[in-house]
């Protein structure tokens, strides 16, 4: 009664689609999560995210939950996420990958999951990073560390989101830091961002932790555009 009374005055919506969810959906309704583009490559084992990457930094294996498409329903996902304090739905995706990357192979023997960072100034101003709480949910599925102290973003940027690649490549050089390099030594690194399109930030954070001795390093993001 409590609840009805809650979404009486403060309806649950999709955060997908905006439309009020029924009692038995949670966060995304059952419509959305049909609708949703995903991709399966790690179902599949395809290689379309080690491409992007191909000849400028070296990935164990790498993986997008979905397809990002301009105005389409991952766009709003990730808005939401990033911009209206839906923190929420990096738990959900984050459960939603995990649960699927647990049971394949390639991914098991992950020992840390290391999010990209954000410089300190735009998590002020933000309040969170947007990959954290899904970074956090993969390591709970995976059973490895969750490591937010290892790599740092040392220098501000603007929005990477209309850029050309060499701009972003430029960009993103000398952004990154690298803390406590010790405790990834040895280790099976997945590194872990909202959505890859160049790869330029990803690569710029893979050159970063190889400054750690005998590392691995996968890759996974909410979405490929």
């Amino acid at each position: 009664m409590l609840k009805n009374l809650v979404n009486l005055f403060f309806p649950e919506v999709c955060y997908a689609c905006q439309n009020l969810l029924h009692d038995n959906e949670v966060s995304i309704c059952t419509t959305c999560r049909h609708d949703l583009p995903v991709t399966n490559f790690h179902f599949t084992d395809d290689d379309t995210v080690k491409k992007v990457l191909y000849g400028r930094a070296k990935i164990e294996h790498g993986t997008a939950l979905f397809r990002f498409q301009k105005k389409g329903l991952v766009q709003q996902l990730i808005h939401g996420l990033k911009y209206k304090g839906h923190e929420n739905i990096g738990v959900v995706l984050g459960n939603w990958l995990g649960g699927e990357l647990k049971n394949i192979k390639a991914y098991q023997n992950i020992d840390v999951v290391i999010p990209v960072p954000l410089h300190k100034n735009k998590l002020k101003k933000r309040g969170y990073n947007q990959v954290a709480k899904f970074g956090k949910q993969l390591a709970t599925a995976l059973n490895a560390d969750y490591r937010n102290d290892v790599l740092l973003k040392i220098t501000n940027t603007t929005s990477q989101t209309t850029k050309e690649r060499i701009l972003r490549w430029n960009d993103n050089q000398q952004l990154f830091a690298l803390k406590n390099k010790a405790s990834i030594k040895n280790k099976h690194i997945l590194l872990v961002d909202d959505i890859i399109t160049t790869g330029a930030t990803l690569e710029a954070c893979i050159n970063v932790l190889n400054q750690a001795e005998n590392l691995k390093i996968s890759i996974a993001t909410m979405a490929i555009a």
